[in-house]
């Protein structure tokens, strides 16, 4: 997975990227250069030797987050000069919001050497802070059709239905133009708070509220959970819904990444986001390129061997000529499976991780 030492690499990584004909999303395994950004598709375990496209950063301008896929939180925006719009997603919101600032970097250097003004964030013409109508932030947020969006949650084993994440009400602050950074979009949000604009849902962010200072109450954490206050019946409320795998999503994020894993029954290699929570322990994995929220696989890592594969010749059980960074989870029920990491350090951290939850 190593790129071309010829051309100096500021980041790499997988993102997902929706099609620009057909709007369906892939994964594809991006690499930011001082003036591009490249990316290439993965077959069978390993990147192609030529790439399927790029993005020429020059007078690129980032939209970040972008919150007009509802089912894809974790997406930003690029478009370019000539007006074209790429569409990308993280696999959490700190490696969006650090592939955002490391592709605005880049653009900013680029215009700095042309002799042009850097680039900020899309300029707000909104007032600050102080002379924010908190009424009118409500009103928005409640919009039915632009407003934050309402769904199921689950804290340590309790659902908790027509809410929102911390994390979710400052991405949409930060989308709207109604904050300029993440900070502000907290103080913000700690007012609609303190003047009864939102409430706390959940034990988290009901126990950051008693013991924070005012500036720290409210939290742009996703596991923190708010709501709107009782009075207002919001439209389009989600039904509260039973699942019986409530209780094994409940746990909280320990790690969350792009991975390869093998199937199966085909023994084709292709690329899942992996979330590992602990209490309760589970490794639960998604396929990036559908909007389902729902994992299509995940087992309990209790009782599960985790072992790193030598990286020389093809270990046993693996399909095709697939090196590197390899390893293997065998379950309590002798289900095993084979992931590749998209370089040795990730594997180990990997590896290192969910030991302490087995």
């Amino acid at each position: 997975m190593d790129t071309d030492n010829e051309i100096p690499v500021l980041r790499e990584g997988f993102l997902v990227k929706r099609g620009h004909i057909v709007h369906n999303w892939k994964a594809r395994w991006f690499v930011l250069t001082p003036d591009k950004l490249l990316y290439y598709k993965y077959e069978g375990g390993k990147r192609d030797s030529c790439q399927r496209g790029k993005i020429l950063l020059k007078d690129c301008l980032i939209t970040c987050p972008f919150l007009e896929y509802e089912s894809r939180p974790l997406a930003f925006k690029l478009q370019t000069k000539h007006g074209v719009d790429h569409f990308l997603e993280a696999c959490s919101r700190e490696e969006r919001d650090e592939w955002a600032a490391d592709i605005t970097a880049a653009v900013n250097k680029l215009q700095a050497t042309d002799g042009g003004k850097l680039m900020s964030q899309k300029d707000s013409a909104e007032s600050r802070l102080q002379n924010i109508n908190l009424s009118k932030v409500l009103d928005s947020m409640y919009d039915v059709h632009s407003g934050i969006k309402l769904s199921n949650h689950v804290e340590q084993g309790s659902t908790y239905s027509n809410c929102f994440s911390g994390s979710a009400v400052v991405d949409w602050l930060v989308f709207m133009q109604l904050s300029l950074t993440r900070g502000e979009a907290v103080t913000l949000a700690s007012a609609l708070l303190e003047e009864g604009f939102l409430r706390t849902v959940g034990l988290r962010s009901m126990e950051a509220l008693r013991t924070a200072s005012l500036s720290e109450q409210f939290m742009d954490d996703s596991t923190a959970l708010y709501s709107f206050p009782d009075s207002f019946k919001k439209r389009g409320s989600v039904k509260s819904e039973k699942s019986r795998s409530a209780l094994e999503l409940s746990g909280k994020v320990v790690k969350r990444g792009y991975l390869l894993k093998q199937g199966h029954r085909r023994k084709n290699w292709k690329v899942r986001l992996f979330v590992l929570r602990s209490e309760p322990d589970f490794l639960h994995y998604y396929d990036p390129t559908k909007d389902d929220i729902s994992p299509v696989g995940g087992f309990s890592l209790r009782g599960c061997l985790i072992s790193s594969l030598d990286d020389n010749g093809v270990p046993s059980g693996v399909k095709g000529n697939i090196q590197g960074n390899l390893f293997k989870i065998i379950t309590k029920s002798d289900i095993h499976y084979f992931i590749q990491a998209p370089t040795h350090q990730e594997k180990m951290d990997w590896i290192d991780a969910m030991r302490e939850h087995t």
